[in-house]
């Protein structure tokens, strides 16, 4: 709810996509738009898990997993699907709503369609942490999956902490944190070059990004994790909304900008690193989810809950597609890397009509 002042008062001041709800003296701008957008993206995310589900590289019929995710089938059928596959997917959808929220509030930060968390060392610090774990092991094992979201944590405080604070403008934190990002990734190279083929095999696969193994014992940590994290990206994402001003315009109308924006960051780096840790750094979902979202939802908000369903939908569809477009299953950073490359020369030449940057 809002102060009485009233936009609805004044058409002109009221945004095309949004209705005027009255209660009393109090008033509240409801997003028409983006609640049609989310209304659109909730069917096709439970069709999209259904799907993903059902995918299978061993040719598993239809018939015998929906009797598999009823109970109906034999205990052999009811395992695969119920202790596989539906955890795997579950926590498939959280890593991608995680990605899809840390792309919107990195790429809101910068101001820039192409800015992303790895931008500020997130994956290069989640890697060097695996790394880090593995380096020495006979077996090749990655470790836990905590590790990802510490050493994502640690990079980004180094970013940071070069950038001169949390609270300056986004470009420099992006800019330095391409550099440290440079620097931890070369170091972590040079360790796995010294590793056995075990140890560096294990670190891979978890390194092009991968939910294979994935179950309920991931998924319930990184389910509490997202529900403490989602409600605070959805009040930044609410803050973030004067950024798009300039700076000085911002202050004037109450906001505290530094402060906004080292809790968006904040926010970024935790939801980003947490997904890093559980499934790799998944490449293209926090640079396309963000932007699918603007263009379903409008120019005028920044669309935090349409980026997190998307970036679901987009890690859902990209599982079910790596387990059923080659004979042997397809990791599911392989399938959205294969995506990402047209996908961002099409976001390169589709420039902005209105400012014309990309």
């Amino acid at each position: 709810m809002t102060a009485p002042t009233d936009p609805g008062t004044h058409p002109a001041l009221t945004p095309p996509d949004s209705t005027v709800l009255r209660a009393g003296t109090l008033s509240w701008l409801f997003p028409r738009r983006s609640a049609l957008v989310a209304a659109f993206l909730v069917p096709l995310l439970l069709c999209l898990i259904a799907l993903a589900v059902a995918a299978s590289s061993t040719g598993m019929p239809l018939p015998q997993t929906l009797a598999g995710l009823f109970g109906t089938g034999d205990p052999g059928t009811v395992m695969i699907v119920r202790d596989f596959r539906l955890p795997r997917v579950v926590v498939g959808i959280m890593v991608g709503g995680a990605l899809g929220l840390a792309g919107c509030l990195t790429q809101t930060l910068a101001g820039n369609r192409l800015a992303t968390p790895d931008l500020v060392g997130v994956n290069e610090g989640a890697t060097a942490a695996v790394v880090a774990a593995a380096a020495g092991s006979a077996t090749g094992m990655v470790g836990g999956w905590w590790l990802g979201p510490l050493g994502a944590v640690v990079a980004a405080a180094l970013v940071v902490l070069c950038a001169g604070g949390a609270g300056s403008g986004g470009y420099r934190v992006l800019v330095v944190g391409i550099g440290v990002s440079t620097f931890i990734g070369a170091v972590s190279d040079l360790i796995m070059s010294r590793e056995n083929d075990n140890t560096a095999g294990g670190v891979f696969l978890w390194a092009v990004g991968s939910l294979n193994g994935r179950d309920w014992s991931v998924g319930t940590p990184l389910l509490i994790a997202l529900l403490f994290l989602v409600p605070l990206a959805l009040v930044a994402g609410h803050r973030l909304q004067l950024l798009r001003f300039d700076d000085d315009m911002a202050a004037c109308l109450g906001v505290d900008l530094r402060r906004v924006r080292a809790a968006a960051l904040a926010l970024a780096v935790a939801l980003a690193g947490i997904a890093v840790g559980v499934g790799g750094p998944i490449a293209f979902v926090a640079l396309a989810a963000p932007i699918l979202a603007q263009r379903l939802s409008g120019p005028t908000r920044i669309p935090v809950l349409g980026s997190a369903l998307t970036g679901a939908a987009l890690i859902a569809a990209a599982d079910a597609l790596g387990r059923v477009a080659a004979p042997v299953e397809l990791p599911v950073g392989v399938v959205t890397s294969v995506l990402g490359g047209p996908f961002l020369l099409w976001v390169l030449f589709r420039s902005d009509r209105t400012t014309g940057k990309a």
